[in-house]
């Protein structure tokens, strides 16, 4: 029997913001969260794009040393914001523990701070300084440890999917989380993912030539979702979870609904592992309009991916207008915090949430000169006040990973 899923809490570390109305009025007045790159003494001498979303502002975690020692710094974030999704969620210890509540929750590729400090010994320092390598240096570098991390501190016993697949990460662990409760393999899942900061995500796709150089002096100006002068992605770090929850039982015991998970999609290119794929692509978006049973008319606003680099956005843009044509309006929320890698999906669909609650559309940031690749879409170019009842969220991935999440406002479910 197929289940409705509902999201019944959300929490959000992002570069415009932690708590909700920081996070709104940041988007309301079109204030970026990219900032200067940070110099690591490492590695930032050889990278060309000086600029990042950064998470600047202090956050007390408050979490007991018997956990932090398994814990890298994307381990913190997803800790976090899982924390504040249980806090506000309602859910009673029992059935945190009951095995009825799951995880799915990633990251790109783990801790990457820790996994640096230990390559260093490797291969620099394994005389004197092998024994330094702690037993726990593995779980805190390990690249599921953000969803065994939330399990540890919050005796989780669930099913638990650690999705690592780059952009694509949170957008799938939300979407996987939804079919476990929808086909009632779990009743509740927290879903969601994180990335730390640091200059070795950087220095890959800077290296792949995928990064923004033209504005290191003045970083609010990048990236530039489908602008005529965008010239690549700026990376970001982050935390966001969501609670997903079947409908019946949320709405019997009282939780606040904020809104319905109505369709997923996830598919391969099958091709290319870098390049993007107008065929792949288009499928996925209508794959997730076939699951939720509507017609691309149905669909008021799109959280594109647009990370601003040039093909990436014209192949979206093309598969956006042949799928649903001119009518929804499309942001690219990344031009606020640039991209925040694994965490981008669930920090998106948050986003998408607030609008909607608030009942408006953030436009674009920095989109001054719409590439005429890209005209053919019906572009947010300013703050628009208006209702949405289905949002699409989506996001494409290295490796010809692609996912469409399908939103329904919570004043549309009943």
């Amino acid at each position: 029997m197929k289940r409705r899923v509902v999201i019944t809490a959300c929490s959000a570390i992002t570069p415009i913001g932690y708590d909700k109305d920081t996070i709104i009025e940041n988007l309301r007045l079109g204030r970026s969260g990219v900032k200067p790159l940070r110099d690591d003494g490492l590695l930032t001498r050889h990278i060309h794009s000086r600029v990042f979303g950064t998470v600047d502002y202090p956050i007390e975690y408050g979490f007991k040393r018997h956990f932090t020692k398994t814990m890298g710094p994307v381990a913190y974030y997803a800790c976090q914001v899982a924390k504040d999704v249980l806090k506000r969620s309602g859910l009673s210890q029992d059935f945190i523990t009951s095995g009825r509540l799951g995880v799915a929750f990633g990251s790109t590729h783990g801790s990457p701070t820790v996994q640096r400090e230990i390559y260093k010994t490797f291969f620099n320092d394994i005389d004197s300084k092998f024994s330094s390598i702690g037993a726990v240096d593995y779980l805190r570098s390990m690249v599921h440890t953000t969803a065994v991390n939330i399990t540890r501190m919050f005796g989780i016993t669930g099913r638990v999917i650690a999705s690592s697949t780059a952009c694509t990460t949170s957008s799938q662990s939300i979407g996987y989380g939804y079919e476990m409760v929808k086909y009632g393999m779990q009743d509740a899942m927290i879903c969601g993912g994180a990335d730390e900061y640091d200059t070795t995500t950087v220095a890959v796709f800077d290296n792949l030539l995928a990064c923004s150089v033209n504005y290191n002096t003045t970083p609010h100006c990048t990236p530039r979702p489908f602008d005529t002068n965008r010239d690549g992605l700026v990376v970001g770090e982050g935390g966001g979870a969501v609670l997903l929850e079947e409908y019946d039982s949320a709405k019997k015991r009282g939780a606040v609904i904020l809104g319905e998970i109505i369709g997923f999609a996830c598919n391969n290119n099958g091709g290319d592992l870098i390049l993007p794929n107008l065929d792949g692509i288009t499928a996925t978006l209508r794959l997730a309009l076939k699951d939720a049973k509507i017609t691309p008319s149905d669909v008021d606003f799109i959280s594109a991916h647009a990370t601003a680099t040039k093909m990436g956005d014209v192949i979206e843009a093309q598969a956006i207008a042949a799928v649903y044509g001119g009518k929804p309006l499309v942001t690219g929320l990344k031009s606020y915090m640039g991209h925040t890698m694994g965490t981008c999906g669930v920090i998106e669909l948050i986003l998408t949430t607030y609008m909607m609650e608030r009942g408006f559309i953030a436009p674009t940031l920095n989109l001054e000169n719409v590439d005429e690749r890209c005209s053919m879409l019906r572009h947010t170019r300013e703050l628009t006040d208006t209702y949405t009842k289905i949002g699409a969220i989506q996001n494409f991935a290295f490796g010809g990973v692609n996912t469409c999440l399908l939103v329904k406002n919570a004043g549309e479910v009943h």
